[in-house]
């Protein structure tokens, strides 16, 4: 059953969605068009056990959808406007100064 996320929990799922570079990249790639796990492995340069954990994680989100087509299942951003969230976050400025990092960023892969 569906259930409708709070705003807070629907900030975290997204945070934690944009936490990883491979799936900032499927969410980026999903934003121009759905596509099928082995042409998203194939271009992004995973091997498809690597995407398909990354696919997971998206769905738990409730970010992707996996949509059946026949005998193959195709992936798509679960609602239109999150490629529409993803541009104003690639459009926002972030105030970030050159010399500074994350204390842990070392440990913890951050910044």
């Amino acid at each position: 059953m569906l259930t409708v996320a709070t705003d807070i929990e629907v900030l975290a799922r997204f945070g934690r969605a944009l936490a990883d570079p491979i799936r900032c990249r499927i969410l980026l790639a999903l934003r121009e068009a759905p596509a099928y796990p082995s042409d998203l492995a194939d271009a992004l340069g995973v091997s498809r056990t690597r995407l398909s954990n990354h696919l997971t994680c998206l769905r738990d989100c409730g970010l992707v959808v996996a949509v059946p087509d026949g005998r193959r299942t195709r992936y798509e951003l679960a609602d239109a406007r999150l490629g529409h969230a993803l541009g104003h976050l690639l459009a926002a400025v972030v105030a970030v100064e050159n010399d500074k990092t994350c204390p842990d960023a070392a440990q913890k892969g951050c910044c």
